[in-house]
Formats: C-alpha cells, sequence, structure tokens
C-alpha cells in the first residue's frame, strides 16, 4: 500500500498540481496587496478619503469606530468594504487566468493548424518498420519493394 501512494503521489501530473497550487496561493497574496496597497487607496482618495477595509455596519445598532472595536465588544457585523476589496480580489484573479487560458488556446490552435510535413518514408509491407520512399529493400527485413513511382512522372 505504500509503494502505491508513493507511485500515485509521484506521478507527473500530481507535482505539477502541487506546483500550480503553491504558486496559486502566492499568486493570490500579491493580488490581495495589489487591490489593498494600490488600487483601493486611490479609489478611497476619489471617493472623499474612505478606506473601503473600515466600511462596515453593526448589526446591533450599536456605533462602533472600527472593525476592531466591534470585534472586540462581540458585535455582529458587515463588512461589505472586506467584500469589496475580496470582490475585486477575485475579479482580478479571473481576468488574468482568463488572459492566460485564452493565450493557451491560441498557441494550440496554431500548432493544430500547422500542416502535417510531407512524409518521406513509407512502410515496409513485410515488417512494417519506417523505410525511405525511394528504397528497393527494406534496411530491417532485406525484403524487395516495388519502387515507388515518381509524382513528376505522372504529370508528364
Amino acid at each position: 500500500m505504500l509503494k502505491e501512494f508513493k507511485e500515485f503521489a509521484m506521478k507527473g501530473n500530481m507535482i505539477e498540481l502541487a506546483i500550480g497550487v503553491i504558486i496559486g496561493g502566492a499568486f493570490g497574496k500579491v493580488v490581495t496587496s495589489i487591490v489593498n496597497d494600490v488600487v483601493m487607496p486611490p479609489i478611497g482618495l476619489l471617493l472623499g478619503r474612505v478606506n473601503f477595509s473600515d466600511l462596515f455596519v453593526s448589526l446591533n445598532g450599536t456605533s462602533y469606530s472600527s472593525i476592531a472595536e466591534a470585534k472586540a465588544a462581540g458585535a455582529p457585523t458587515l463588512n461589505y468594504g472586506l467584500f469589496i476589496n475580496t470582490l475585486l480580489d477575485f475579479l482580478i484573479v479571473s481576468f488574468v487566468i482568463f488572459i492566460a487560458v485564452k493565450q493557451v488556446n491560441r498557441f494550440r490552435r496554431k500548432q493544430d493548424d500547422k500542416p502535417e510535413p510531407k512524409k518521406d518514408t513509407v512502410e515496409c509491407p513485410e515488417c512494417l518498420s519506417e523505410i525511405p520512399e525511394r528504397a528497393v529493400r527494406c534496411k530491417y527485413c532485406t525484403a524487395r519493394l516495388e519502387p515507388s513511382v515518381d509524382k513528376k512522372q505522372l504529370t508528364n
């Protein structure tokens, strides 16, 4: 059972998934910092020096000066400013993922559209090995082959 688990855990896809999760977590922290430290302060300044992380409504009717004060008092709060920050985090992450997936799909489409290169080999009817198209004998089984007709001869 330990051997099977080791094989399962060491599969290439499992390791790639783990790396993706770790990088995704780090990317999430970067986006959160961008939203909280770069995007929201100018928006708050434009809206009259509003700090979005301090926007909340106390549900017990008592007025508190900050979320920390309300939480210290044990008051239930509706933290809509933090929700706005989290929503912006989500929108930025989903937009970046959308752009990345779009680029990957575009790259795959370009690869699929490429014509297959001309095949200069044929299959030996005796041993099924790939051999040059103009060969008269198979280099693997030495079977005698019918010479291939040149396409230029067909057009003349």
